[in-house]
């Protein structure tokens, strides 16, 4: 391999390539599929393909190989290794990149979300979002969805102990709509806020779980009215944003945090 050093273990390396041979398009190989894939001999390929096979990482039936799940083994280490934000960095940026809206991921702290993670498409609102920035959760389609998660105790205490400002001429301040938005939000997986935190600022939101199963924290995209109506953001933007929460989640499951 032209640059590696002497250190270079090229066995390794090849049979690095006999696994990265296998995709979506070629789930099921034989050898010579295999050897043209990555240009090793025939036997090599072979030879390489038994070896994953008694590791356990591929299977055969004696005419075609396949991966097992087992592979997942070999990123547990790197994923055991994030935090949340470096675990949803990758899926908010695929995320923004399919629906061209802006994505964040935010944590309950007190009784503000925080932004840990963010991907911006575009400026949508009049202040800046950056990692760390606060909102008050009662207006925020992320807020409720994480005030949601709460024991009916402390969504109680948290209820009391906050006074509502109206930040816009749509924001929810009355106790009982704020409990039944929250409410909702608990029942369906994911809340939508019209223009409660911003007018013409849009948003909707999903939890994401821990291992454990709690919601942890939670995910979301920003978007404008003059972009998205409200039928518009549940048929288009809400599928992709729950695939997103999804995906999240199936990761932190795989690390030890």
């Amino acid at each position: 391999m032209t640059g590696a050093s002497g250190d270079h273990v090229q066995s390794l390396a090849r049979g690095l390539a006999v696994i990265r041979a296998f995709d979506v398009d070629r789930p099921r190989q034989t050898v010579s599929e295999v050897a043209l894939r990555t240009e090793l001999s025939r036997p090599a390929a072979r030879r390489f393909l038994l070896t994953l096979h008694d590791l356990g990482y591929v299977g055969t039936d004696g005419t075609a190989f396949w991966l097992t799940p087992r592979v997942l083994d070999l990123g547990y280490s790197y994923l055991s290794s994030l935090s949340l934000p470096e675990v949803a960095g990758p899926h908010l940026e695929a995320l923004a990149a399919r629906v061209h809206e802006s994505a964040s991921v935010s944590i309950l702290d007190g009784d503000d979300v925080v932004y840990v993670a963010r991907v911006p498409v575009s400026r949508i609102m009049t202040v800046s979002i950056t990692i760390g920035t606060r909102f008050p959760a009662y207006a925020t389609s992320m807020g409720r969805v994480l005030l949601a998660a709460l024991g009916d105790s402390d969504l109680s205490e948290h209820l009391d102990r906050v006074t509502p400002q109206p930040l816009t001429a749509h924001t929810k301040t009355a106790t009982a709509d704020l409990r039944e938005s929250i409410r909702a939000a608990g029942e369906q997986g994911f809340c939508i806020v019209d223009g409660e935190l911003e007018a013409g600022l849009r948003s909707l939101a999903a939890p994401i779980h821990g291992r454990d199963g709690s919601v942890i924290a939670a995910v979301n995209i920003s978007t404008q009215s003059v972009r998205y109506s409200l039928d518009g953001i549940r048929d288009d933007l809400l599928p992709e944003l729950l695939r997103t929460a999804t995906a999240i989640t199936a990761d932190i499951a795989r690390t030890t945090h």
